[in-house]
């Protein structure tokens, strides 16, 4: 592969992921990187399309098999189309959650084991995975709160804290165990004081990558 890094964003609602997104990419653009943004699910036409399946009202109460195969489906093509050919470019892939937001919800949230979505992620993935990981932890009642102000619920905000509580314990339990390459930032700051933590991650990532 040339000398290109992959970064994911990964956080639950409320998070401030979408704002964050753009200082990243800016932040490592003025370090001189090209940077291809993009998204899951969604990413390609197909992604997107499946995006809408896994978000929108039409199938309340899918299985959570349905939804784990439904979002490593959107994956597979992602990573065909956008990740794996920005990659050998040599360009820095920032993504807007990835594999990790599988094992949060589909793993934590939604009780489905943990191996079943290893044995899909070593499938569609082979041995790739994210260079970083910058997951934005807030308190879950603060987070759905700025969600509600944000938009009309979609599926999975429509959950109860509950849930969201396991989805939180499951991202904080991967950044236990990979600490290289999962680094917590505190959401619950102000913005300032979360992008300062989000500079200070990706000029250490850098210093390492130059």
């Amino acid at each position: 592969m040339a000398s290109g890094r992959f970064i994911t964003i990964e956080g639950s609602e409320g998070a401030g992921k979408s704002s964050n997104l753009e200082f990243a990419r800016q932040h490592l653009a003025t370090a001189g990187k090209r940077v291809v943004i993009t998204r899951e699910p969604g990413g390609t036409p197909l992604g997107e399309d499946i995006r809408g399946l896994l978000l929108g009202h039409r199938h309340d109460g899918m299985s959570a098999d349905a939804e784990l195969l439904l979002m490593f489906a959107a994956r597979a093509e992602h990573l065909y189309r956008v990740i794996r050919p920005a990659l050998a470019k040599g360009d820095w892939v920032l993504c807007d959650r990835f594999t990790d937001a599988t094992f949060a919800y589909q793993g934590g949230g939604r009780g489905v084991p943990f191996a079943r979505i290893a044995m899909l992620e070593q499938w569609a993935q082979e041995d790739l995975r994210p260079d970083l990981t910058l997951y934005l932890d807030v308190a879950v009642e603060t987070g759905l709160a700025r969600a509600g102000r944000r938009s009309d619920p979609d599926r999975f905000e429509k959950e109860q804290s509950s849930f969201f509580e396991k989805v939180r314990a499951a991202y904080l339990g991967i950044a236990r165990e990979q600490p290289g390459r999962v680094k917590v930032v505190d959401a619950g700051q102000t913005l300032e004081g979360v992008r300062a933590q989000l500079a200070a991650h990706l000029d250490a990532f850098l210093a390492l990558n130059s």
